[in-house]
């Protein structure tokens, strides 16, 4: 499994406990420090099945310094811009082979464990 964590986050961090009681071998990404790369991003994103822009966390204060509230942009934009900006990704992200769930509430991952 991987999860994309950050420990300051109480979600991601109860999310990643989740996966250690259930025993399982976690692949720890925080992507804070480590940003994906657009490839790998838009990977994940298939597999949560959702489209780029639904991962935003649009009450982040760089979402509106951006003016990303009053643009359309196309969803290769949108994974550009994440990448650029991890801070905008929702968090935690779990990934077990072909499915990923965002953890918030944690209790969404439970389906993987």
């Amino acid at each position: 499994m991987k999860i994309y964590h950050n420990p300051r986050c109480s979600k991601s961090r109860q999310s990643l406990a989740l996966i250690q009681d259930a025993g399982h071998d976690v692949e720890i990404i925080e992507y804070l420090k480590d940003p994906p790369s657009p490839e790998e991003l838009a990977a994940v994103i298939g597999k949560l099945n959702i489209t780029a822009e639904q991962l935003v966390r649009k009450k982040e204060s760089v979402y509106k310094e951006l003016g990303l509230h009053q643009q359309s942009l196309s969803e290769q934009q949108w994974v550009d811009i994440l990448c650029e900006n991890p801070k905008l990704i929702e968090r935690p992200i779990v990934i077990k082979e072909d499915q990923a769930v965002i953890g918030r509430p944690p209790e969404l991952i439970q389906p993987l464990l």
